[in-house]
C-alpha cells in the first residue's frame, strides 16, 4: 500500500491518489526499482484537498483534535470533524491488510506512527501504532517533496527497493545481535580468544564527550559484538570501573587491540584515529576500510551519517529514535 496525505489539484479531478506529475514521478521511480505501479493499493489519508493546498487547514486548536492524536504540526491538531476519513481509512487498511504500507511524508506517517516527524522516522520499518494497530509501515519522503528537493530523489528510491524487499512477507523482521556489555576483565580476554582472534574485519567504533572517550565498541562480525564503557553517570567516580587499575588494564586491552594486524573498519575513521591518538596516545594499526566513504563512492550526493546509512542498509530498528537526547558535560576530577 502506498498512503499520500491528501488531493491536489489533479487527485481532486480524478478522485485517486497519485496522479498528475506527482503520480507520474512516483510510477517512474516504482518502475525503477521494479515495482509494477499496478501492484500497489494508493490511497491518502485524507481523500479530499485542502484549501491552497496547505494540510493545516484542516487543523484547530487541541480542545478540536481527534481523541488520541498528537499534534500533525506544532500546535495544530486535525479537527474531529475529519475523523470519517480515518474510519475509511481504517477500512481500507483492514481490506487490503497489506504486507508493507509506504508512508509518504508526515502526514502518513503521523496518521500510523502518531509521529510527523519524517525526517527522523524514514527509511526504517515500524509497527502501526494507530488506526489498524501492527501493521509494518516504511515512512519515506513524498514525491511531492522530490519536485521540490530533487535531491531526496535517491534516497526514496532506497526506500522504495526496500519497501520491496518488505512486501515479500507481513512481519518485521531483526537481525539477530548478541553484544556483551559492562564486562569484566576477564570477559575482554574471553572475547578477544573467542573473536578477535583471526577474524577478517573488526569493526571499531567510540563515543565521545568532550576530550574524553565514554565508550569504545568492537564488532568481528554481524551478530557479536563487545562494548567497553569508561565513563558512567551512575559511579560517584564516574569512572565505569571499579578502580584506576582496572580501568588502566582494560585501556591496555584497547591498544592491544587495535594494534594488531587484524583490517579495521570505521565510520568516518579519521575522527576515531584521531581522537584516540590524541586522547589516549593509541595508535590504530591496519585501518583497512570505512563506511562512510564506502557509501560516498556509491551515493556521492546523499548523507553519510551513521544512521542513515543504517536505514539504508540494515534492517535494524531506528536506534537514534529509540533514547531521549540528554547533553552532559563530563567533569574530570584532575
Amino acid at each position: 500500500m502506498l498512503l499520500g496525505e491528501a488531493w491536489g489539484e489533479h487527485e481532486e479531478r480524478e478522485r485517486t491518489a497519485f496522479v498528475g506529475p506527482t503520480g507520474h514521478l512516483l510510477n517512474e521511480m516504482l518502475l525503477e526499482v521494479g515495482i509494477h505501479p499496478s501492484e500497489c493499493y494508493k490511497t491518502n489519508v485524507f481523500n479530499r484537498r485542502p484549501p491552497r493546498n496547505l494540510i493545516s487547514a484542516f487543523c484547530g486548536d487541541k480542545a478540536s483534535g481527534i481523541d488520541g492524536y498528537p499534534a500533525l504540526q506544532s500546535g495544530k491538531y486535525v479537527r474531529n470533524e475529519f475523523e470519517p476519513e480515518f474510519v475509511r481509512l481504517t477500512k481500507e487498511l483492514n481490506a487490503v491488510a497489506p504486507n508493507v504500507i509506504v508512508a509518504f511524508g508526515n502526514t502518513a506517517t503521523w496518521a500510523l506512527l502518531g509521529k510527523p516527524n519524517i525526517g527522523a522516522m524514514r527509511g526504517f520499518t515500524y509497527h502501526s501504532t494507530h488506526l489498524v494497530v501492527g501493521l509494518k509501515v516504511l515512512p519515506t519522503y513524498h514525491p511531492a517533496a522530490i519536485l521540490r528537493l530533487w535531491e531526496y530523489r535517491p534516497t526514496v528510491l532506497a526506500d522504495l527497493h526496500k519497501a520491496k524487499r518488505e512486501s515479500k512477507y507481513p512481519d518485521i523482521k531483526r537481525p539477530k545481535r548478541e553484544v556483551w556489555i559492562e564486562p569484566t576483565l576477564e570477559d575482554l580476554e574471553t572475547f578477544y580468544e573467542r573473536y578477535i582472534v583471526g577474524c577478517s574485519l573488526l569493526s571499531v567504533d567510540i563515543e565521545t564527550a568532550g576530550s574524553q572517550v565514554t565508550c569504545i565498541g568492537f564488532a568481528p562480525g554481524a551478530s557479536v559484538s563487545l562494548v567497553i564503557p569508561f565513563y558512567d553517570s551512575r559511579a560517584k567516580t564516574r569512572s565505569y570501573w571499579p578502580n584506576e587499575h582496572s580501568e588502566s588494564q582494560a585501556w591496555h586491552f584497547v591498544q592491544r587491540v587495535l594494534a594488531t594486524d587484524v583490517p579495521k573498519l570505521f565510520q568516518n575513521g579519521l575522527y576515531d584515529i584521531t581522537f584516540l591518538l590524541r586522547s589516549m596516545g593509541i595508535k590504530v594499526r591496519n585501518a583497512k576500510e570505512d563506511t562512510m566513504l564506502l557509501h560516498h563512492a556509491l551515493q556521492p550526493e546523499s548523507l553519510k551519517g551513521l544512521g542513515y546509512l543504517g536505514s539504508i542498509y540494515t534492517n535494524e530498528h531506528n536506534w537514534k529514535i529509540m533514547r531521549d537526547r540528554v547533553t552532559k558535560t563530563i567533569k574530570r576530577d584532575d
